[in-house]
C-alpha cells in the first residue's frame, strides 16, 4: 500500500470554491495529508469543467500541492468491471462515471481516497480505505 491519498474532485472544489459547509473539513483534510495528495486524469478533467484555461487548472493543482498521476491499465480494467456490476444492479448510466475510474485507481495502487461522497466507493470498491466525514 502506498501512503498517497487520491483526492476526489468534490474536496478540491470545496476548497477552491470556499464551500460554506465543507470548506473547513476539506481544507483540514488536505492539510493533514499535504505532500501525499494525488489526482488523476478524471479528477483533472472534472476541474477543467469550470475553468477558463488549462493554466488556471494547473495553478490550482500547484497551489494545492497536488501530484498528477496517470491511471494504470489495471485500474481501467477494474473501472469497467465495476461499471458492469453497476449496470447489473440496475444502474441507468450508459457510460462509466468518473467515480468508477477514481475508485479503481485507489484500489489498484493501494492508496486512501479522500472524499465526502463515499456511497458509490463503498458499494463498488469496498476495500479502498476512505477518508470521509
Amino acid at each position: 500500500m502506498t501512503d498517497a491519498v487520491l483526492v476526489d474532485t468534490n474536496i478540491i472544489l470545496d476548497v477552491t470554491g470556499a464551500d460554506p459547509h465543507w470548506l473547513d473539513w476539506s481544507r483540514d483534510q488536505m492539510c493533514q495529508y499535504q505532500g501525499r495528495l494525488w489526482i488523476n486524469p478524471l479528477i483533472y478533467a472534472e476541474l477543467c469543467y469550470q475553468a477558463e484555461t488549462i493554466d488556471a487548472v494547473d495553478s490550482i493543482v500547484a497551489m494545492l500541492g497536488l501530484q498528477y498521476v496517470d491511471l494504470p491499465k489495471e485500474a481501467l480494467f477494474w473501472a469497467a468491471k465495476s461499471f458492469q456490476l453497476y449496470r447489473q444492479r440496475g444502474g441507468t448510466k450508459s457510460a462509466p462515471l468518473a467515480d468508477f475510474f477514481i475508485g479503481a485507481h485507489a484500489q489498484v495502487v493501494g492508496c486512501h481516497l479522500l472524499t465526502r461522497d463515499p456511497s458509490r466507493y463503498r458499494s463498488y470498491f469496498p476495500h479502498v480505505p476512505l477518508i470521509c466525514p
